[in-house]
């Protein structure tokens, strides 16, 4: 019997009416009828099973029957900060940061960022973390923010245990990703890198530089496989 579908809500209660995005996939993509089962989740950590009560053309309608906490988010609270990535290359990043178990996403400008943002790139990359999220059957969803410079970037994980900075020209690290504790923050640039006066300002910040090897990544692949390392060292994925 296949697993009941998916879908985020804003706000739980016991009767929940779909959006009218949501609605249209229900009703038009699969096809949910009256009676159907189907597990909705908010971002909180939580999930719940709900029963379709109405399926028609005003929208999808259920009723929530039952509350549960979902043990698919990590324990290790993981906060990763990425350089703008030009095209496409940011919602990859925050589609595999989702699946990875971030906590939470900041999207920074630097000096060699080339890239843009706006409050509609913005609301995509929320979108895609939500839609990660539901695929990869997490309840959590990470909270995805915008910094239009470093500093204001660095100061938002000021809070966190460890704090990394990739750097591309750094011959060794300065921190062991294998030793990290119960919160993270890691920063990865944008495909310009970084300065070395960004460097020194991401030190000063309490940050430590890390290699990520001999080999030049691109961004993208950077910010991914930086957080499977940690994530793989703080036991979330094995």
């Amino acid at each position: 019997m296949a697993a009941p579908k998916r879908f985020f809500v804003e706000e739980i209660a016991d009767e929940v009416v779909f959006s009218p995005e949501e609605s249209r996939h229900a009703r038009n993509i699969l096809r949910l009828s009256e009676g159907d089962e189907v597990t909705l989740f908010d971002g909180s950590g939580k999930e719940y099973s709900a029963v379709v009560t109405r399926a028609d053309r005003q929208g999808i309608a259920v009723h929530v029957v039952r509350e549960s906490v979902s043990d698919r988010e990590p324990k290790t609270d993981v906060f990763l900060l990425v350089g703008a990535l030009k095209g496409d290359k940011t919602e990859l990043v925050v589609q595999k940061a989702t699946e990875l178990g971030a906590s939470r996403i900041g999207v920074f400008s630097s000096r060699f960022c080339a890239a843009y943002m706006n409050e509609n790139k913005l609301e995509r990359l929320r979108r895609v973390a939500r839609e990660a999220a539901k695929q990869c059957l997490r309840a959590g969803v990470p909270q995805v923010d915008y910094f239009p410079a470093l500093e204001e970037a660095l100061a938002a994980g000021a809070a966190y245990r460890d704090k990394l900075f990739a750097c591309e020209f750094l011959e060794r690290s300065e921190r062991s990703v294998a030793d990290m504790g119960a919160s993270v923050c890691a920063v990865v640039g944008s495909e310009g890198g970084f300065s070395a006066e960004e460097y020194a300002l991401a030190q000063s910040m309490g940050y430590a530089g890390i290699s990520l090897g001999k080999r030049i990544l691109r961004a993208e692949t950077a910010a991914v496989a930086l957080l499977a390392v940690i994530m793989h060292a703080v036991g979330e994925l094995g």
